[in-house]
């Protein structure tokens, strides 16, 4: 179990915690060069914050924090540049999905999923989830990525991303369809 201390050590910082933090920005950003970025982002942060680190949370736990405040404003300001260069029109029907009554249509109608405990097929649903995610059109990616993986509310996604809240359950609403749609195809269904 990692020690508590109270004064925070920036010459382990990057053994010790820079392969964890990357794969962290990783897995919510997928590029390596924005992850990378990210990582040396949380270490400058916390570099000329190092005389407010008291100690209470782990030198680990408050590099992570800062890292996830980082992956918040890297969506917040990719959300600005979507909206000067125009947002996709979700306002389409997806009629492959419902009919005009709302019910789901035949050919959509969801499968019944097996979640296997086997470790590495489950690794290699994982592969699937993450590929089906990085296929989502742009803003459905951050709006996923922010609630499934940052773990923020409705109301901070809205505020982070600048969206109005009837935009974000639209959005939400249909990359939840679109990833189920992804992973019966190249998981259930194989």
């Amino acid at each position: 179990m990692e020690q508590k201390s109270k004064a925070a050590d920036p010459n382990n910082w990057l053994k010790l915690y820079g392969d964890i933090l990357y794969n962290y920005a990783m897995m919510r950003v997928n590029d390596s060069a924005i992850a990378e970025d990210l990582v040396q982002e949380t270490f400058l942060s916390a570099l000329k914050a190092i005389d407010t680190y008291k100690g209470i949370a782990t030198e680990k736990n408050w590099l992570f924090a800062i890292l996830k405040n980082k992956i918040i404003d890297f969506y917040r300001k990719r959300s600005a540049e979507l909206t000067k260069t125009g947002v996709p029109d979700l306002q389409k029907v997806e009629d492959d999905w419902f009919n005009a009554e709302g019910s789901w249509n035949e050919k959509a109608i969801p499968n019944e999923w097996a979640v296997s405990e086997n470790l590495v097929e489950r690794k290699d649903i994982q592969k699937i989830i993450d590929w089906c995610k990085n296929n989502l059109k742009e803003l459905q990616q951050n709006v996923f990525t922010l609630k499934y993986l940052e773990d923020l509310n409705s109301d901070e996604i809205c505020k982070v991303l600048n969206i109005s809240s009837s935009n974000y359950w639209t959005i939400i609403h249909r990359a939840r369809l679109q990833m189920r749609s992804c992973v019966e195809k190249h998981w259930v269904n194989n």
